[in-house]
């Protein structure tokens, strides 16, 4: 017990008006923490020697309830600082967590536990902390009554063992590579509307995205992923380099404190973020590459090597020029935003001699956004839109080489 944890148990201090744990169930595969209140969030890491799994709870304080089933032989609780409830699950063999998410009302937060191997443990471990916030309906909500905490955990593919994907469409044709954002243990943004995840509104866009051009027969296509997996940022854009492709093109959700923000959005690379608003989001999207505390990236003299690379003006040119035709081709079907062409410093774009852009496909935290972003009328209308842009665009590179 930490100096801390035993001060607090001498003096039997509480959190002033903090939610309480109320209960605690394990299973084979889950755990369940039951709070009497709403929390402000949850967020789960991985320590070694011994085995644990850690979860702090941000406005809560310890309470009651343990349990054990499984990979987990005992559930402790502390009180982390007086504002952070923490869980240390013990762990009788090596296991890791991932994918968590509140409920719709705010009140159940699921994590799945995935038993492992011990170079896999010793991964995850380095990996740090993985955070989970409940609906915003309920963030900004005073607290009033009990509530659930569960966390699921996928996994992950591991850094540098990807596949290549399969190449799909007539021999001959160009070829675009459609990089779905987010999977597995990464689920991206959460909308408050359902509490889905950004990584299966980008996965199913990407899907529709690839049969509409399959259709045509004018264009190949590869996918990143075509399911439920995490891929390091860095793989990403490699996998459409080994392949050959000749467009790149991620595919993401937006999401913003402002629930009127809506519309979609193209970044196309830039060494100096384009504004402040820009710079943050370039810094979130690229922290999936330290996800749980590993930083995934590759070697720094890689990146530096890459950033050369990209500075080639052509390039960039005609990744600006894709911005503005996609905006034109899909415009009737898809909201944009009004200054819908912005550029960052991401680093999914930093795959060298090769157009890419990113497409921020719409707000998860905005109402109508969210429905189309969700529905499956909405993702077909935005696949036709990058369809047709796509097409176009190599229809206008081949004349130009002809």
């Amino acid at each position: 017990m930490s100096l801390l944890f035993a001060l607090f148990a001498i003096i039997g201090w509480q959190p002033a008006l903090a939610t309480a744990i109320e209960a605690v169930d394990v299973t084979p595969e889950r755990i369940t923490v039951q709070f009497d209140d709403y929390v402000e969030n949850a967020s789960a890491f991985v320590l070694e020697n011994p085995y644990r799994i850690a979860i702090d709870v941000a406005g809560a304080r310890a309470g009651q309830g343990s349990g054990q089933a499984g990979p987990v032989r005992a559930v402790r609780q502390g009180q982390y600082n007086p504002q952070t409830a923490r869980l240390v699950l013990d762990l009788a063999r090596p296991a890791i967590f991932g994918n968590g998410s509140f409920s719709d009302d705010g009140r159940t937060f699921t994590l799945d536990i995935q038993p492992v191997s011990q170079l896999r443990f010793a991964s995850a471990a380095n990996a740090g902390r993985a955070s989970f916030l409940p609906p915003m309906a309920f963030r900004a909500r005073p607290p009033r009554g009990r509530g659930e905490l569960t966390v699921r955990l996928p996994r992950a593919t591991p850094a540098g063992q990807t596949e290549l994907p399969e190449i799909q469409g007539p021999r001959g044709r160009p070829l675009v590579v459609i990089d779905a954002g987010h999977g597995g243990h990464d689920p991206g943004a959460i909308s408050p509307f359902g509490n889905r995840h950004e990584k299966d509104a980008t996965l199913a866009i990407a899907l529709a995205t690839r049969d509409a051009l399959l259709a045509s027969g004018r264009v190949r296509v590869a996918l990143t992923r075509s399911d439920d997996r995490f891929l390091v940022l860095r793989e990403r854009y490699e996998i459409a380099r080994r392949l050959g492709g000749e467009l790149f093109i991620s595919i993401h959700a937006d999401s913003a404190e402002n629930s009127d923000a809506h519309g979609a959005t193209i970044y196309t690379l830039s060494e100096v973020a384009s504004d402040r608003e820009t710079a943050r989001l370039a810094g979130r999207e690229n922290a999936a590459d330290v996800i749980n505390g590993v930083n995934l990236g590759g070697a720094d003299a890689d990146v530096r090597s890459i950033l050369i690379d990209l500075t080639q003006r052509e390039t960039m040119n005609i990744s600006a020029r894709f911005a503005s035709l996609l905006r034109r081709q899909a415009g009737s079907a898809v909201p944009f935003r009004s200054d819908f062409h912005r550029s960052a410093d991401f680093a999914v774009l930093k795959a060298p001699d090769m157009p890419s852009i990113l497409f921020e496909s719409g707000y998860l935290t905005n109402a109508s956004d969210a429905r189309r972003l969700f529905s499956r009328e909405g993702q077909r209308a935005i696949a036709n839109g990058l369809a047709t842009a796509i097409q176009t665009h190599f229809a206008r590179s081949t004349a130009s080489t002809d």
